[in-house]
């Protein structure tokens, strides 16, 4: 099982790489969970909107896999996605560091942690730079997120 969940790590990024939420979507299982510094908690439905919210708005997005391995019903990946933040305008380069655990033969848990505060210097200029690393900026990126995934997953109903 180990090697069909490591192809399934490949799959999912790949996906990500070529923008096909779906295929993304397609990876989980229907209660999967998802969290990372932006993005808390998402549940079931959640996880596949937010990719294919994603996927959809991102022009430039380039996604390298650089490293993978899955062990049992464990997982983990490094992946670094390039892209240019929407509203912005700047370029973002994220480091991303995941760790998943799989049932069934898809992702069930996924949680992914990056530096928020190296995210927000990058997306948002000099206020992610002297601020980034506060609730000030952090709680509304996470606000503003939330918001723009509830307005998609009402689009998709």
């Amino acid at each position: 099982m180990s090697d069909e969940n490591a192809e399934l790590i490949r799959r999912l990024y790949e996906a990500l790489d070529a923008h096909d939420g779906e295929a993304m979507a397609a990876c989980y299982t229907p209660d999967a969970h998802f969290t990372d510094p932006v993005f808390r908690d998402l549940e079931g439905r959640e996880v596949g909107a937010m990719w294919r919210m994603l996927c959809e708005r991102s022009d430039d997005l380039s996604v390298d896999l650089v490293e993978h391995e899955a062990d049992g019903d464990r997982g983990w990946a490094r992946w670094i996605a390039k892209y240019t933040f929407t509203q912005t305008g700047r370029p973002v380069r994220n480091d991303v560091r995941a760790k998943m655990r799989f049932r069934d033969g898809l992702i069930a848990e996924h949680w992914d942690s990056f530096s928020l505060h190296s995210w927000t210097r990058q997306a948002l200029g000099t206020p992610g730079l002297l601020l980034g690393w506060s609730p000030l900026v952090q709680k509304p990126v996470r606000r503003r997120a939330r918001e723009s995934l509830d307005e998609f997953l009402d689009s998709e109903s």
